[in-house]
């Protein structure tokens, strides 16, 4: 079963979500936007959508101008009742589609944090995967309000919003479920200099903060991916 992947920057593919599909069986075509790859105007043949993250903000037209075509195909597929999946910037992206705020510039929530379900993400097909809460890794400075008839599904200490939910297949995750370990090393390295900027002693944390969590938030997005998965 094919699903469509949007990415949005420079070194920020699936991850851990690309494992767990590939093991699974699912099928998917990307789309590196950034890279100036044309989007689809419609969704095709595809069964579902997974819009990635990125630096750049949700509104970033001038230098991303793919961006208002994201939001048209995240309410196309959204209208034909076929799943989409927003990660981070995705999220962000979501929220704007439908009306919501997008609000800059905050504070940066970076590294493994915990994420932790409202009651109606216990009850969600796919968040109650996160049990009674767990570490999952964070890299963002913006956040959203809910657009209306959005369902809030999750939140940690910073954010408020970290999860929601329009209609029965359409997720907002601010959080990154893809970003593994192996990920979170790759990042650690390749964006070092956009790290230290907020976080200088990164570098040195960065095992003992892996040792801490990541085993454990490996598992969870690993859930939460194959609970998304299953809706297709």
């Amino acid at each position: 079963m094919s699903f469509l992947v949007i990415e949005n920057y420079q070194n920020t593919g699936m991850g851990l979500f690309e494992q767990v599909a590939s093991g699974d069986g699912y099928a998917w075509g990307t789309v590196q936007a950034h890279l100036g790859d044309p989007l689809p105007r419609d969704s095709g043949d595809y069964k579902g959508l997974v819009v990635l993250g990125g630096a750049q903000n949700a509104l970033a037209d001038e230098d991303y101008p793919h961006l208002p075509v994201v939001c048209d195909l995240i309410r196309t597929f959204h209208k034909e009742g076929k799943p989409v999946l927003g990660i981070c910037l995705g999220s962000q992206l979501i929220a704007r589609a439908f009306g919501g705020g997008n609000i800059l510039d905050r504070p940066v929530e970076f590294g493994w944090r915990d994420v932790v379900p409202t009651a109606e993400g216990r009850r969600d097909p796919v968040l109650k995967e996160l049990g009674d809460g767990g570490p999952q890794f964070h890299w963002h400075t913006d956040t959203v309000t809910l657009p209306d008839g959005a369902v809030l599904l999750a939140e940690s200490e910073m954010t408020q919003v970290q999860a929601f939910r329009l209609g029965r297949t359409t997720y907002a995750l601010q959080f990154h479920l893809e970003t593994g370990l192996d990920d979170a090393r790759t990042w650690t390295e390749v964006f070092a200099a956009d790290i230290r900027a907020h976080t200088p002693d990164w570098p040195e944390r960065f095992e003992a903060e892996a040792d801490r969590h990541a085993a454990r938030a490996d598992a969870i997005g690993a859930a939460l991916a194959r609970a998304w998965l299953a809706l297709l």
